[in-house]
């Protein structure tokens, strides 16, 4: 289940970033301070876009933010940020970006569980929509509680 996956001190709801690098780095630093990853690992996050562009926006106003293992995952997990206003990732068919899920897996398999458990709650457009709106921590994880 997702909660098995994320806490209260790994959700950012409605912040304000400048732009799309600052919006990876938000959720970045959610997983940094829980200890999931190291500060390399944002970097690499950042770096991943510099280098191979919006793969990471992955339907409209959503992207998944991460990185190889090796570059600084020290546990499995991920963090949910919303963002106030929207940015520009350089997704032609997919900006605004509005949530950005980082995740982090200690290999090449151990992650696809919980991507597999995200996929299964964002299916449910009710699910897009709540984490879109919401306005309090408590909400979203009510949400993954049912999922």
């Amino acid at each position: 289940m997702l909660k098995d996956y994320i806490t209260p001190d790994l959700i950012a709801l409605q912040i304000q970033v400048a732009d799309w690098r600052q919006a990876v780095r938000a959720g970045g630093e959610l997983l940094v301070k829980a200890g999931i990853c190291e500060v390399r690992y944002v970097d690499a996050m950042v770096k991943a876009v510099e280098e191979m562009g919006p793969y990471m926006v992955l339907a409209p106003g959503l992207a998944l933010a991460h990185a190889r293992p090796e570059d600084g995952v020290k546990k499995i997990g991920m963090s949910i940020i919303t963002l106030s206003t929207p940015v520009e990732f350089g997704s032609e068919s997919n900006d605004p970006v509005k949530l950005v899920i980082s995740f982090g897996g200690v290999d090449n398999k151990s992650h696809i569980g919980m991507l597999q458990e995200l996929a299964m709650f964002l299916i449910e457009p009710a699910n897009q929509l709540l984490l879109e709106k919401a306005n309090s921590i408590e909400e979203v994880m009510s949400a993954f509680e049912k999922s």
